[in-house]
């Protein structure tokens, strides 16, 4: 947080002061390297406490690929943004040798999410796609910064009752995904801080990814059973 100087220097409008640029360029600066400090302390932090969490998340999911099963991926706002990115770096591995994994956005049509949401609610656009597209043995993976999207718990608690391995990242106290019980592998940022939150969360899906890709190094073949090609 910045202290009432650094905010004076910032804002010198605000005080009836002219703009000093050196001082205004030092606050700048001053504000980086308390911004890049604090990503790094959160970002240690949330792998120290949620590293063997993530590890039990891949083996699951590298499971229900080994079963022939698919990942889906949900979110809102700058979280559909990682759902999206999920799908992509399973579908499209940017690593050479490593074969493509059945994966799809729930966030992606959005001609469905507006029909779902205009004739039955909000709440519903990723529970009507899970119970057309889903099936018991696959993997949900819903990303909210507070754990408490109501059409995040609402997939999941559907997911719940198809047999479907669920996988949350979220952040502060974990919310509804840590309370309810619903979520198999919760991964909660310990930050309240939005920005922490998904620069976590980013790290946090591409270990995921790497992890799955390792765990099915030697049985590739049954990865794949559903037609993806490598």
């Amino acid at each position: 947080m910045s202290s009432e100087s650094d905010l004076k220097a910032l804002y010198p409008f605000l005080h009836g002061q002219p703009q000093a640029p050196a001082r205004l360029d030092a606050a700048l600066l001053h504000s980086v390297e308390e911004k890049a400090r604090d990503s790094r302390d959160t970002n240690t932090r949330f792998f120290g406490e949620q590293g063997s969490v993530l590890v039990a998340a891949a083996k699951a999911l590298a499971e229900v690929y080994r079963r022939g099963g698919r990942l889906f991926s949900m979110g809102n706002g700058g979280s559909s943004c990682d759902a999206s990115h999920i799908a992509v770096e399973f579908v499209h591995p940017i690593t050479a040798g490593r074969p493509a994994l059945a994966a799809t956005n729930l966030v992606a049509d959005l001609a469905m999410i507006s029909a779902v949401g205009n004739d039955l609610g909000f709440e519903h656009v990723f529970v009507r796609q899970l119970l057309a597209q889903a099936d018991r043995g696959d993997a949900l993976i819903g990303i909210s910064t507070s754990g408490n999207s109501s059409n995040l718990m609402a997939a999941f608690a559907k997911a719940k009752e198809m047999g479907i391995v669920t996988i949350g990242l979220t952040g502060g106290d974990g919310g509804k995904m840590t309370s309810s019980g619903l979520v198999d592998f919760c991964l909660v940022v310990p930050s309240t801080s939005i920005h922490r939150i998904q620069e976590c969360h980013v790290a946090a899906y591409h270990i995921l990814w790497d992890l799955v890709h390792t765990l099915l190094a030697d049985d590739r073949g049954s990865a794949t059973t559903k037609g993806a090609a490598a």
